[in-house]
Formats: C-alpha cells, sequence, structure tokens
C-alpha cells in the first residue's frame, strides 16, 4: 500500500495525534542537534588531528552527500515501500556514528563517522515528514510546523552542547550524545507501530475523496518553482546565521558576546515564523504564505544593510520571523502537488534544496572573502525578488474545487 492508499483513511481535524506528532518533533530536535555537533567540533578535530581547510571541507561534503543526496533516494523507495520501523534504524546510524567520532583514531575514521550522521538524517527526515503528515488529521501546515520546530531548536542547542561539553572534555565526550540516539531509536519504534496500525485500519476504510491531479507539466512547473524559492530562502537564511556575527562585528564594532545575542534574537524569531507559518497556511492556504514570506520580505531585506545598530537587530528579527514561515506551506505545498511521493517531496527539500543551500552560502564566504561582508549583505537583499516565481503556482484551493 502506498501513501496514496493511507491518505485514504485520512483522520479528521478533531483527531490530530498530537502525542504522534509531538514525538517526531521531539526526535528532529535529537537528530538535528546530533548532525549540528559536527561542524560545531571543527576547530577542535583540526587542532587534535593537524587538518588543513580542505580536509574540513571534505568532511562536510561526507555529511552533506549521504544527509541530502541520499535523503529523495530514501523517500522514492518508502513511498514505493513503506517501512514504518525504519525510523530508529535511522537514529542507530547516527549513534554509530556519534561513537566512531568519538574513537577515531584517524582521518579516514571521522570521514566514515560524518558519513554514517548523514545516514542517519537521510533516513529520518523523509519517514518522519510522512508520520508528521498521516497524524496531522487534515492540518497538514499545523504538523509540518510542529515537526519542523523541532529540527530549529535542535541546531541551535547543538553547538552550545558542544561549546559547554565537548571542547572542555574533548572528542571522547563526543559519546556521550550517543544516549541521545537512543532514546531516539526508543520513541521512534513507538512511532513505528503506530505507523503500522495506521497503516492496517486505513486498509479497512473506504477513501474519503480523490487527491487534486494536477497536469505532468504544472506539477514540473511548480515544483521547479518552490525549489527556486527554497534556495533562495535557505541561502539568505544561510548568510544570517553563518556571516551575521561577523556582519555586525564589522559593520557597528560590537562585541562577540553581543553579537551572539543577537544570532539568538535571530535564530530565535525563526524559530517562531515556523510555527506560525503552518497554522496560517491552513487557514489562508499555502500560496498565500509563500507570497507573503518570500516576497513580502523584500522591502525589510533591501533596507537592512543601510540600517544603523538597533534597526539593523530590529530588521533582522523581523526577516528571520517572515521568511522562516515559509518553509511549512512549502513543503505542504509541494506535496498536495504529487499526492502519493510524500517520502520523496520530504527528502527532496529537506535533503537536495537544503544542501544547495549550504553551497550557496559557501559561494557567499568567498565573495566576502573578496569583496567584504557588507557587499554579501548588498547583494543578498535582492534575493528575496525570486519570489515572483511565486505568480508561476497553480491555485490548488480552485483545483479542489474543481475536483469536488
Amino acid at each position: 500500500m502506498t501513501d496514496t492508499t493511507a491518505a485514504a483513511g485520512r483522520l479528521t481535524p478533531s483527531t490530530t495525534a498530537f502525542g504522534v506528532i509531538l514525538a517526531v518533533s521531539f526526535c528532529h530536535l535529537l537528530n538535528d542537534m546530533m548532525q549540528s555537533l559536527l561542524a560545531a567540533i571543527y576547530p577542535m578535530l583540526k587542532a587534535d588531528y593537524g587538518l588543513s581547510f580542505w580536509q574540513i571541507g571534505l568532511l562536510t561534503l561526507a555529511f552533506q552527500v549521504t544527509a541530502s543526496l541520499l535523503q529523495p533516494l530514501i523517500g522514492l523507495y518508502t513511498d514505493k515501500r513503506p517501512m514504518p520501523y525504519s525510523l530508529p534504524f535511522g537514529s542507530a546510524a547516527t549513534l554509530a556514528g556519534l561513537l566512531l567520532l568519538a574513537s577515531a583514531s584517524s582521518y579516514p575514521l571521522l570521514i566514515a563517522g560524518a558519513a554514517l550522521i548523514g545516514i542517519g538524517s537521510a533516513i529520518f527526515h523523509p519517514e518522519s515528514s510522512r508520520v508528521a503528515r498521516l497524524a496531522s488529521g487534515g492540518r497538514y501546515g499545523l504538523a509540518q510546523s510542529v515537526f519542523q520546530v523541532g529540527g530549529n531548536f535542535g541546531t541551535a542547542i547543538g553547538p552550545l552542547l558542544a561549546a559547554f561539553i565537548v571542547v572542555p572534555r574533548g572528542q571522547a565526550s563526543v559519546a556521550w550524545f550517543s544516549l541521545a540516539a537512543l532514546l531516539a531509536m526508543v520513541i521512534l519504534w513507538q512511532v513505528g507501530a503506530w505507523y503500522s496500525r495506521y497503516r492496517a485500519n486505513a486498509a479497512k476504510r473506504a477513501p474519503v475523496a480523490e487527491p487534486v491531479r494536477l497536469p505532468r507539466r504544472t506539477v514540473m512547473i511548480a515544483l521547479a518553482v518552490l525549489t527556486l524559492l527554497t534556495f533562495s530562502k535557505n541561502v539568505y537564511m544561510a548568510s544570517l546565521s553563518s556571516y551575521y556575527t561577523f556582519y555586525v562585528i564589522e559593520k557597528f564594532g560590537v562585541s562577540v558576546q553581543e553579537s551572539q545575542v543577537m544570532l539568538f534574537v535571530l535564530l530565535g524569531a525563526a524559530a517562531v515564523g515556523t510555527i506560525l507559518g503552518g497554522p496560517i497556511g491552513d487557514r489562508i492556504g499555502a500560496k498565500n504564505v509563500i507570497w507573503f514570506s518570500i516576497l513580502g520580505v523584500l522591502p525589510f531585506t533591501l533596507a537592512m544593510p543601510y540600517m544603523d545598530l538597533f534597526w539593523t537587530g530590529v530588521l533582522s528579527a523581523v526577516i528571520g520571523l517572515i521568511l522562516a514561515s515559509a518553509f511549512p506551506a512549502i513543503v505542504v505545498f509541494a506535496q498536495e502537488l504529487v499526492p502519493g511521493r510524500v517520502g520523496l517531496i520530504a527528502g527532496i527539500f529537506f535533503g537536495f534544496a537544503f544542501g544547495m543551500g549550504g553551497l550557496g552560502a559557501a559561494v557567499l564566504g568567498v565573495v566576502a572573502d573578496a569583496r567584504g561582508i557588507e557587499y554579501v549583505y548588498a547583494i543578498c537583499s535582492f534575493l528575496p525578488l525570486l519570489g515572483l516565481a511565486t505568480i508561476l503556482l497553480p491555485d490548488m484551493r480552485a483545483a479542489r474545487a474543481k475536483a469536488i
């Protein structure tokens, strides 16, 4: 049975399985916390192993290839052959990667550890996004928002834990985080049991309604637009999260501590935006949220490079809040475009598109070296103009009404 069949046994909004959604959100926090540890301990690994920057880059490549590029393939496979208990095996791969990083005595073992963490992430994201959708009771945006904000918090927590635990205690202390992977395995085993029961019950229920099916050309254009919008959003957000502290230090002469506080405010606003984007999309439509989130942020991004310190802080928080609200709506919109391919869509947008956004951020680093960090923010301020491409997206509400 594919997800098209499973979706036929759709829950009603009154029976949204919040316990399941919160479980996968918490495991998303654990997963992204563990994977963010890798980048956080780069300075320690560089010093301990005498690594060059290209070797650090190769560690990132090992992680990105497995985490980003494998996700669509895993999602495509599980769309055709659902595997309810694959989620704990993803956490097992992450656990093995952490233990390998903690005990590695050579550079090739570090590469292997990074790759295993990437594999765990590649298995986790498509399947957990599928579970969140099945548990949504039709409130797809809300489910995606709750699921995704767990990852936001995990990404933010990872570097803090690395700073206070791993750096003072050394490489071997990475093994302590394998307990988080073990906890995730226990929780995800229970989630897998719910998913298995859901599929069995869905097979007994009659279909509620046929999914909306659009012409193939329309779907392909819409997916290309959504990928472009995700790319532009991720590049801009990566420029903020990666270079924001350098920007305010260079332009305004603030201390490192002050710059970190400003970065925390930015990331906090982005987490709030992620929570709000999905439920608002459920009410007004995903396309309207995408319009507002991508193109609507343009006046603020264009103004920020010319603001003083106070207004830079205010505008960056507003930008993070608005821009982050787009992603739950984008994922929900894409999943509706391609019924029965929830895993593939989640794999593309959580994996490949994020990987491309990271690549774009790396290019911005080269530009910053050549022209300065302020120049980077000046050119990035125009990225939301790509939101004009939203006009090419189909009106899914009208398509549903026509189908009915």
